[in-house]
């Protein structure tokens, strides 16, 4: 079943056995992602189940081909908040940002930021956008996908970051 049809059954019929095949399919890409943010098996283990438990909640939400990316984004968000709660509650000090997958309040402000500017986009420039940098794939397979050539995926990925660019310094100012 495709991960349209595996939804499409939980929110129809509330078949659990789909859902069970959407964690079976994620959760390993998805403990994988939240151990390499909270470096801590343990807290891996809760903060991917608080995803696909924010997942189940949120699943007549979601819009896409693949749950992955989806999924991906529940993770860091959720992983992210955890360490910040930590923090506050603990009083624990967070390592320095001198690795892309520790916790900056500032960094993920901006992460928010740029959600929010990518969804504003055209659809077909949020999917060249999400297949790119969320499901990492190649500017050829990308236009094999979409019908484009390669030098126009590469083209209006160009196009799509100015953009982006424009619209994140012209709302900080």
């Amino acid at each position: 079943m495709t991960d349209r049809e595996l939804v499409n059954k939980v929110l129809g019929s509330g078949d659990q056995r789909c859902f069970a095949e959407i964690v079976k399919r994620y959760s390993g890409m998805v403990f994988s992602k939240t151990l390499s943010i909270v470096r801590r098996e343990e807290l891996a283990k809760e903060v991917t189940q608080q995803t696909f438990i924010r997942a189940y909640e949120r699943l007549a939400y979601w819009r896409k081909d693949s749950l992955g990316p989806w999924l991906i984004t529940i993770a860091i968000h959720t992983a992210l908040n955890e360490l910040e709660r930590e923090r506050k509650t603990q009083g624990r000090t967070l390592p320095s940002s001198s690795s892309i997958n520790e916790y900056d309040a500032d960094h993920e402000a901006l992460l928010q930021r740029m959600e929010k500017a990518v969804e504003t986009l055209p659809e077909q420039d949020r999917q060249l956008i999400r297949m790119h940098y969320y499901q990492q794939v190649k500017t050829d397979e990308i236009a094999r996908q979409t019908g484009l050539s390669q030098s126009n995926v590469l083209v209006r990925l160009h196009r799509i970051r100015d953009k982006l660019r424009k619209m994140m310094s012209s709302e900080s100012h």
